[in-house]
């Protein structure tokens, strides 16, 4: 069986050996410690570290992480953990369309604003000369 080291997976991923370090505290990896303590991570323990970094690049939770990773140790069809995984993302995407939505609205607000004070500025100029 091929393992890694917490170097290769932080080289890989581009993330620090603490990252690592601070979501197997979080309990959600379990990699293998040798006799002398070095952690070796399994081809699963690697998916699981890509699937929370894909996570948190969506914006979930480390507790909604390890829900879904959780969920297929539970159910190996996979269904329950997709199951899971929809309703998040549902309520992500939810999230991400109010967020646009404010920042369109502050947008607006800001082109109205500057362009307010465009014209305040050429009428000024304008009573210069």
């Amino acid at each position: 069986m091929h393992y890694f080291t917490i170097s290769d997976l932080a080289q890989e991923f581009d993330v620090s050996t603490r990252t690592i370090r601070y979501y197997e505290e979080r309990g959600l990896l379990s990699p293998i410690r040798t006799e002398s303590g070095q952690r070796l991570y399994t081809k699963k323990e690697r998916a699981k570290l890509k699937l929370i970094l894909r996570g948190k690049r969506f914006g979930f939770s480390l507790d909604e992480i390890h829900e879904m990773i959780s969920l297929f140790d539970e159910d190996r069809t996979g269904k329950k953990q997709l199951e899971k995984t929809v309703e998040y993302g549902r309520r992500k995407l939810r999230e991400v369309n109010e967020r646009i939505e404010d920042l369109l609205q502050l947008k607006a607000e800001m082109e109205a604003l500057l362009s307010d004070f465009e014209q305040r500025l050429r009428q000024w100029e304008g009573s210069d000369g």
